[in-house]
């Protein structure tokens, strides 16, 4: 970020170090100063950048989110060692509020209706931080009632704190990891949604959840930490990518939850392979009508396989070496390649207007499908070296999306 560790940024709030600050999932991060704290809004222009569209549809469908929450220090520690084979001190981080901040941000894309995809941006950062090892009975029990692909599902992630556990009582890990915090957050909203929405029969929505917490002593926010644990939780088509410092190159962190895909090819096989169907434009469907095999509701088709498990992966990163996390849609990656993605951003002068040049550049190439964009700053913000790659492509793209609307226009 432009401004300096330690420092208060716009907004900020001071505080006196003695205030006690109270838990829960909240819409600020905090940063400490040499007298006290302050917070920071999370929506603020500077902090978070968020923009949508609905591209050719009269409705839109898709939904995002940003919070901070507080996680357990003891469940962090254990799940950057066991996990990660990292170790992290929460006791040097500065306070237990500190060492528990971590800040929350997903993108939802609603498919049949918004219902699904409102309730996740109203209530997955909740269910993420309230999740307790006390629900994973109830919650495996419900999942393996959808019968079919769910007949012989041992709790995937959460299978060690089942019956069906293949670990010997008492050893692993004594608290949940991250992964297994998120898979029963996920599989909760799945739960709740099939259970209280009508039309989650077949209405759904797939996420992509990114948890960013400072590994610094003491610690700092997440755009300004040195050290992170990036955290991804992804179920379906939405996608997370992230722009390295040095060179303006993407790395995307997600795969497509698409029958054809390497994970879920391997994870539905024993439904058998007559079950993929091309339609007449080459494109693949589970079923011949689903294209997401991983979604938050779509209750029709669990038993065919469709599970609201996400992905979930975790790694150490450098907050110099990468300039922004961002989080889109199917809408934009259907048009966009990541790297255009990424270098549509490197100039912006504030995550905001980051996002917004990416979901312009979507709507200028006619896009058809909702785009939503979230950009997160990360240290490396404003510092990305190497060539703008993919400028001259765009140019060249947009004019010849130009071209074709005024041909159309005038037929």
């Amino acid at each position: 970020m432009s401004f300096a560790a330690g420092t208060r940024p716009l907004l900020g709030v001071a505080s006196s170090s003695r205030q006690t600050l109270k838990k829960g999932f909240h819409d600020f991060i905090r940063g400490r100063t040499p007298g006290g704290t302050y917070k920071v809004p999370l929506s603020s222009s500077n902090i978070v950048g968020v923009y949508s569209s609905r591209g050719q549809r009269p409705y839109q469908e898709d939904t995002s989110s940003a919070f901070g929450l507080q996680l357990p220090p003891q469940e962090l520690e254990a799940s950057y060692r066991e996990r990660l084979k990292t170790q992290w001190d929460g006791s040097k981080a500065g306070s237990e509020f500190f060492a528990s901040q971590v800040g929350f941000f997903g993108i939802f894309d609603g498919h049949g209706g918004q219902e699904v995809s409102t309730y996740l941006k109203e209530n997955l950062h909740r269910l993420t931080e309230e999740a307790t090892r006390a629900q994973i009975p109830e919650i495996v029990a419900f999942t393996q009632k959808h019968g079919g692909y769910f007949k012989r599902w041992r709790g995937g992630a959460l299978q060690r704190w089942t019956k069906n556990s293949l670990s010997e009582p008492g050893t692993g890990m004594s608290v949940l990891s991250i992964e297994e915090r998120l898979t029963l957050a996920f599989l909760q909203a799945d739960k709740t949604v099939l259970e209280t929405i009508d039309r989650a029969r077949r209405c759904g929505a797939t996420a992509t959840v990114g948890l960013l917490h400072s590994l610094d002593t003491p610690a700092e926010p997440y755009w300004a930490a040195s050290k992170l644990c990036l955290t991804i939780a992804h179920c379906g088509d939405t996608r997370a990518i992230l722009c390295k410092t040095a060179t303006g190159e993407a790395t995307t962190l997600t795969e497509n939850h698409h029958a054809e895909s390497r994970i879920e090819s391997a994870r539905l096989r024993r439904m058998g392979g007559d079950r993929l169907i091309s339609d007449s434009f080459g494109e693949s469907r589970w079923m011949g009508v689903v294209e997401n095999t991983r979604s938050i509701g779509d209750g029709e088709w669990k038993p065919s396989g469709i599970t609201a498990e996400p992905e979930v992966r975790s790694q150490i990163i450098d907050g110099d070496a990468y300039a922004y996390l961002i989080l889109v849609t199917d809408g934009l990656t259907s048009l966009i390649t990541d790297q255009e993605i990424v270098d549509l951003a490197r100039s912006a002068p504030d995550p905001s207007k980051a996002a917004r040049a990416i979901v312009s550049f979507g709507e200028d190439l006619s896009a058809q499908d909702n785009c939503t964009c979230v950009v997160v700053p990360l240290k490396g913000w404003g510092k990305v070296g190497g060539q703008d790659i993919t400028k001259d492509r765009r140019e060249y793209r947009r004019r010849q999306a130009g071209a074709l609307s005024t041909r159309m226009q005038r037929m």
